[in-house]
């Protein structure tokens, strides 16, 4: 990474990003220092992709210590962020070390795949906590910190900005993750909700969509092609939307859900009604619900979802 450059956009600004020993993680804790950030990087450090394996801090030291290499600071946190006082610990940490928290990165997770009839009940709630507890947890604290420092000073907003992370499983579906697309669409509803309730302190949350080659994401995506170029699908090309959405510049972006890859940022519109039927009685009869709907999804392609159509036309570069 480069060094960060005085008057950089994040200059003077500290940030805590979850799940930044590797990958997307890592690529976004790096790109906010670029930018002039102060870093808490956080990880919890265990190998495998499904959360199991040791603990260690050594994935997040190796990128805090590529940051401080570079001239920026940065400090380590190898907590799980799904438990509530280690969030709770990760938040004063990072206000104790650089004597505010400005931005919070949410993107700390881990895979348990099974088809839904297959699924184990420690599969499902072990990625729910991961992903959207470890996102609760970790927004529950920085909000309730920026609260009362606006509080303190008499009300007026305060700099807070929340990026957290969902997936275009939520858009789509993924047959194969059900817990997995439960959670990143529980994120999404959490981000909003979160938008909402901050906005009047000055505080932003906003959710992003990557598509990226991770460890997450080997068996779909395989190995890049051309070892020599910019893989198209490297987290480096999503790291720079969350510096964005980390920075002053941002300010009037609030509760935005935005898919991001290999040079592509799509802005997804909330839902919207698609169609709407009126009965011509008191209430509908079966039979009248069966004359109106049925011939309306007669020509849909079997198995379907209500957003298939839109995202896989996203997927194959539409605009």
């Amino acid at each position: 990474m480069a060094l960060p450059l005085e008057g950089s956009p994040l200059e003077g600004l500290s940030a805590i990003v979850t799940g930044a020993g590797r990958g997307l993680g890592r690529a976004e804790a790096l790109e906010l220092a670029r930018l002039g950030a102060a870093v808490v990087v956080n990880d919890y450090g265990r190998p495998g992709r499904d959360g199991s394996g040791e603990v260690s801090a050594g994935p997040a030291e190796e990128v805090a210590d590529e940051i401080r290499a570079a001239g920026g600071r940065a400090v380590v946190h190898a907590g799980d962020v799904s438990d509530h006082q280690q969030a709770r610990e990760l938040v004063g940490l990072a206000v104790a070390e650089f004597g505010k928290l400005d931005i919070l990165v949410n993107n700390a997770g881990i895979l348990r795949d099974r088809m839904v009839f297959s699924m184990s009940e420690e599969e499902w709630d072990a990625v729910l906590r991961v992903h959207l507890k470890g996102h609760f947890n970790t927004t529950r604290f920085a909000s309730a910190y920026w609260r009362d420092r606006a509080k303190a000073g008499g009300g007026g907003p305060v700099y807070g900005r929340i990026v957290n992370t969902s997936s275009e499983a939520f858009l789509a579906g993924s047959a194969g993750q059900p817990n997995y697309a439960a959670a990143k669409g529980g994120i999404v509803g959490l981000t909003t909700s979160t938008a909402l309730a901050l906005a009047k302190y000055g505080v932003t949350a906003n959710v992003i969509c990557p598509r990226a080659r991770t460890r997450m994401t080997e068996d779909v995506f395989g190995e890049a092609a051309s070892p020599g170029d910019l893989d198209p699908l490297a987290p480096e090309h999503v790291a720079p939307l969350v510096g964005y959405l980390a920075s002053p510049a941002a300010a009037r972006v609030n509760g935005q859900l935005l898919v991001v890859h290999g040079g592509m940022v799509a802005v997804v519109e909330r839902p919207r009604v698609q169609a709407k039927f009126d009965t011509k009685q008191d209430a509908f009869t079966y039979d009248e619900l069966d004359g109106l709907l049925t011939p309306y999804y007669a020509d849909r392609p079997k198995g379907e979802t209500f957003a298939a159509a839109e995202v896989l036309g996203l997927r194959h570069g539409a605009p």
